[in-house]
């Protein structure tokens, strides 16, 4: 399964999410830099040629496959870094691993999930967010945060499905 993400001041030739000088958490709360390391250019270049959500060890099978020095417990603290810093999306697979993708929306949103191949589809979802609110609000909570994902069959996977053949 494959990612997504967002940033400022990015060179037309650098991965999303690395600019020139350092790497700070464009729209985060964070503020904090990261260096910008062979490495995490990698995992980054990496996560941009990607469409769907993936593990770090499957990223990790790409990068060596790519000849990239990295080593497993990097990739999992640049991909906690870019998380941390609002870059990529994170969730949590069927399996119950952490997955990630640089996504093509900004904002808040959630995902529709393939079970079968790992597709997903982002979507907003404005009457969520009223619920989440109102509910918040009737038990006198605040700074309230949420994840919705759902998971079914995609479409094609749907149809394999139906014929058989998955």
């Amino acid at each position: 399964m494959p990612f997504g993400t967002k940033a400022d001041a990015t060179p037309s030739n650098a991965p999303l999410g690395v600019s020139s000088g350092a790497v700070s958490g464009a729209g985060t709360t964070t503020g904090k830099e990261q260096r910008v390391t062979k490495q995490r250019v990698a995992v980054g270049t990496a996560l941009d040629e990607l469409d769907d959500f993936v593990s770090t060890q499957e990223l990790y099978r790409i990068l060596q496959n790519k000849g990239v020095s990295v080593s497993l417990a990097t990739a999992y603290r640049i991909l906690q870094s870019l998380a941390d810093d609002g870059l990529v999306d994170v969730l949590r697979n069927g399996e119950g691993e952490a997955v990630y993708r640089r996504c093509a929306v900004t904002g808040h949103h959630h995902h529709l999930l393939c079970r079968n191949c790992g597709k997903a589809v982002e979507v907003e979802a404005p009457a969520v967010e009223t619920w989440a609110a109102r509910t918040a609000a009737e038990h006198g909570y605040t700074e309230v945060a949420h994840t919705v994902e759902i998971f079914g069959l995609c479409p094609d996977c749907t149809a394999l499905r139906s014929a058989g053949k998955l």
